[in-house]
């Protein structure tokens, strides 16, 4: 059991580990030698590096935060592809994922290596979701994108995906352990969103092609 128990904290910690891979910093720094963090909205996710270094920049940043969310839980899923199963109860994989994802997520926007801070998490996200069930993370990606082209707000877009989660994984993967972390993970998406909602409210959130 201690064995396990090991062997799980090691996949949870790898999932915080790669979550928090500042992307967006490392990327900004390179390129232009600032730390993104003091300009625009201070996120290190992808729109800020849009609005900050450019659209080359901000697609690199947008694939690799997607393949750390991949990447976090396809570890957990090959681990027991490929023996897992005789090392840890079977029953542990689907909470497994969704607890490596949720740490994955959280050390997106609280990277250690940045001093906790970070993006918002919406692509690693998506990532997740793509790898979790290919169904579900396009149907998000889905309403991502209908809410965009209609509004052209990247954060009411990434808002709205992050509650049409929870309605998809009642759909599509209604088990206990996905459900857990739809619920949390869009919550916290959300909050990590309340600065860019109170701008929305009052009309002064930017909208694609402006600045912060």
């Amino acid at each position: 059991m201690t064995f396990s128990l090991l062997i799980s904290f090691g996949l949870i910690l790898f999932a915080y580990l790669l979550g928090s891979i500042p992307t967006g910093y490392l990327v900004a720094l390179v390129l232009k030698g600032i730390d993104i963090r003091e300009y625009g909205s201070g996120s290190t996710g992808a729109t800020n590096v849009l609005r900050t270094v450019g659209k080359g920049a901000a697609l690199t940043v947008l694939l690799i935060d997607m393949l750390k969310g991949i990447l976090a839980v396809a570890s957990v899923k090959l681990f027991f592809i490929y023996g897992g199963g005789e090392i840890l109860p079977i029953q542990w994989q689907d909470w497994l994922i969704a607890i490596a994802s949720l740490l994955a997520v959280l050390g997106h926007s609280k990277s250690i290596w940045l001093k906790f801070s970070g993006g918002k998490s919406a692509a690693i996200s998506l990532g997740i979701l793509l790898t979790m069930n290919p169904f579900l993370g396009l149907g998000t990606l889905g309403v991502f994108v209908i809410v965009l082209s209609i509004s052209k707000i990247v954060s009411l877009s990434s808002i709205s995906a992050a509650i049409a989660v929870n309605i998809l994984m009642w759909l599509l993967q209604p088990t206990a352990p996905y459900i857990v972390f739809a619920i949390i993970a869009a919550s916290y998406v959300i909050i990590r969103h309340r600065s860019n909602i109170d701008r929305i409210l009052s009309g002064k959130e930017p909208r694609i092609g402006q600045t912060a």
